[in-house]
C-alpha cells in the first residue's frame, strides 16, 4: 500500500481531484490498486447502461457500485449523491452511499445516511440484495434491511459508540435467520458484548452456532465464532490466514481483538499492526485494526 502524510483539507465528495481516495485514521493516505481488464469491463458495461437510461434507478445503483468497485470510492460517493437528487429518500442510494463513505474513513457521515436509510424501511418489505461480486454459488445471502443495519452497526463500531453498534447488529440479526447473516452479527454482538465486559451476554449469542452451519460466504466470521465458541483453536485459525485477503483481515481481527479483551493487548497490538501491512485498506477488518491502533479502546 502506498502512502503518504496528508497535510490538506479534504474536498467534498462531488469535486474530489486528489490521487488518493482518503485520509486513514492514522493519518496515512490511501490509495486504489489498478483494477483488472475483466473488472473494468464489467464497469464499462454498467456505465454504459446508466448513460443509455440515466433515470433508471437498477441502472444507476449498479453503476455506482461498480465504480466503488473498481477503487474509485469518490466517484461512487458523487453517482449515489447525485442520485439522491433524482430519487430523494431512496434507502439504497443511503445504504450504498453510507458504506462508502466508512471505506474513505468519514463515518459521522456513513451513521447520518444509514441511520436515515434504517428510519426510510420501517413498515417496508425485506427483500434480498443481489451481490455485486456473486459468491462460489451464486446465491444472495443478504437482504436490503439487513445490510442497512449491519452498515450502521460496523460505523457506529468504528465510531466508538458501542451501544449504539450493538442495537443496530441485534436489528440486523432479526432480519434473516440465514447462517450467513447469523454469524456476520454474531460475531460482532460477541465482540460488542466482551469489550463492554459482558462475556456472559456474549456467550449467550454463540447458542445458536454450530459446526454443521450452510454458510456460503462469510466463513471467515464463522471460523471466529466457532473459535470463540471453543469448537476451533487459535491454531487452527492460524492456518486459515495464509493469503492476505478481506476475508482473512476481518478473521485476524476477531482473533486480535478476542486477545485484547482477554487481557493481552501487547498481542492485540501485533495482531492489527500486521494487518495494516497489508493493502487491503477497503475491508472491514483492516479499517477496524486501523481505528484500534490510531484510537486504542478503554473500556469504560
Amino acid at each position: 500500500m502506498a502512502s503518504c502524510k496528508n497535510t490538506t483539507s479534504d474536498e467534498s465528495q462531488n469535486s474530489w481531484s486528489k490521487s488518493y481516495q482518503a485520509v486513514a485514521v492514522t493519518g496515512d493516505t490511501l490509495y486504489s490498486a489498478a483494477p483488472s481488464e475483466a473488472l473494468v469491463k464489467a464497469w464499462e458495461a454498467k456505465k454504459e447502461a446508466y448513460e443509455k437510461d440515466p433515470n433508471n434507478l437498477e441502472n444507476l445503483i449498479w453503476y455506482g457500485r461498480f465504480t466503488a468497485y473498481k477503487g474509485d470510492y469518490r466517484k461512487a460517493i458523487a453517482i449515489y449523491t447525485q442520485g439522491l437528487e433524482q430519487f430523494p429518500n431512496e434507502s439504497r442510494l443511503l445504504r450504498h452511499r453510507g458504506h462508502r463513505y466508512i471505506t474513505v474513513r468519514e463515518f459521522d457521515k456513513a451513521i447520518e445516511d444509514l441511520s436515515k436509510a434504517a428510519e426510510l424501511i420501517k413498515g417496508t418489505e425485506n427483500k434480498m440484495e443481489e451481490d455485486g461480486m456473486p459468491n462460489a454459488q451464486n446465491i444472495p445471502v443478504s437482504t436490503q434491511h439487513g445490510n442497512i443495519y449491519y452498515h450502521l452497526g460496523l460505523a457506529y463500531y468504528l465510531n466508538r459508540n458501542l451501544p449504539q453498534s450493538l442495537e443496530a447488529f441485534k436489528k440486523c440479526l432479526s432480519t434473516s435467520n440465514a447462517p450467513d447473516n447469523v454469524v456476520s452479527c454474531t460475531h460482532w454482538i460477541y465482540m460488542i458484548h466482551n469489550r463492554l465486559g459482558r462475556k456472559a451476554a456474549g456467550d449467550n449469542y454463540l447458542r445458536n452456532i454450530d459446526e454443521n452451519m450452510n454458510v456460503i460466504e462469510n466463513t471467515a466470521y464463522y471460523k471466529a465464532c466457532l473459535f470463540y465458541k471453543g469448537l476451533l483453536s487459535e491454531e487452527a485459525i492460524h492456518q486459515f490466514e495464509a493469503e492476505a485477503t478481506a476475508s482473512n483481515s476481518a478473521l485476524q481481527y476477531a482473533l486480535g481483538n478476542w486477545q485484547w479483551y482477554n487481557g493481552y493487548p501487547q498481542k492485540a497490538k501485533e495482531i492489527f499492526t500486521d494487518i495494516l501491512s497489508g493493502d487491503d485498506w477497503a475491508s472491514f477488518g483492516y479499517i477496524a485494526a486501523e481505528v484500534d491502533i490510531a484510537k486504542p479502546y478503554v473500556s469504560r
